[in-house]
């Protein structure tokens, strides 16, 4: 049978359609997105249960995947050293053909099925640890491999895929399987696919950041002032919580302190 993601859609003749019909076609493929992951709550609160245990415990999150997916995981990756002000690798991302080539399209490094390991092996990967695999298919060799050998060395897994009962999600053990249909363009999962792993990478760095303390109230009180514009927002934010009236006064506190939380904790210890 041919796996959802490679199925062909109701969209078709699309060279013959308006730009006018076209997004609006898309549009509607779009929306059906969040309610197919609306179904999945339940697997992705678990799987973000699992996360957030692992990293209070000390251990680290490892995305590991190929291809529009991976690529995603690593830019969610690259965000949260600044937004939340977290330690770089807490979070990281295992990346078919590396990182480094991230602007590259080299998908014939998902059929690597050494790789994958490899780079989780030169990063310490330990029982302490959490690896989650990002495959549209379910069935892409690189994140696979990892999975499996994850498994036999008894390190904890979840996947996110978008196929039913795929071969990655049989190995980890917190799979989520969000089922966006058939692609407008057949087997570009780019497209839906992606959005809803996009949708998803959000959910688990943003919730996860939030439980381990990272965010108060709905503030990045932890965000890094590597900018003017951000260290506007933080000197903002730092006179509104902490009843500073003078904008010097609260700016001078700010860079002392380093953060927004480091300066109310020292108000709030004085």
């Amino acid at each position: 049978m041919t796996p959802i993601t490679e199925q062909v859609g109701t969209h078709r003749d699309l060279e013959k359609k308006s730009i006018q019909e076209l997004t609006a076609a898309i549009n509607a493929e779009d929306k059906s997105v969040a309610h197919a992951i609306e179904k999945e709550l339940p697997a992705i609160n678990a799987l973000i249960e699992q996360i957030v245990a692992k990293l209070t415990s000390g251990g680290r999150m490892f995305y590991v995947g190929a291809g529009s997916g991976g690529r995603l995981s690593v830019l969610d990756v690259i965000e949260l050293p600044t937004t939340y002000g977290i330690e770089p690798g807490l979070i990281d991302a295992i990346l078919a053909g590396g990182t480094e080539n991230l602007v590259l399209a080299l998908e014939e490094k998902e059929d690597d099925v050494t790789a994958a390991w490899a780079m989780l092996a030169h990063k310490n990967i330990s029982t302490k640890d959490f690896v989650l695999g990002i495959s549209a298919s379910g069935t892409t060799p690189f994140v696979l491999a990892a999975l499996k050998q994850c498994q036999e060395k008894g390190i904890a897994t979840g996947c996110i895929v978008s196929n039913p009962q795929s071969a990655i999600a049989a190995h980890a053990d917190f799979p989520v399987e969000v089922i966006t249909g058939p692609e407008f363009i057949c087997g570009s999962t780019r497209m839906k696919c992606a959005t809803a792993q996009k949708m998803i990478f959000d959910m688990i760095s943003t919730t996860t950041m939030i439980q381990l303390g990272r965010v108060e109230d709905n503030r990045m009180v932890h965000v890094k002032l590597i900018n003017d514009k951000i260290t506007d927002r933080a000197v903002k934010m730092l006179m509104e919580k902490s009843g500073i009236t003078s904008y010097e006064k609260a700016k001078d506190l700010l860079m002392e302190q380093g953060s927004v939380k480091m300066a109310l904790d020292f108000i709030r210890t004085k």
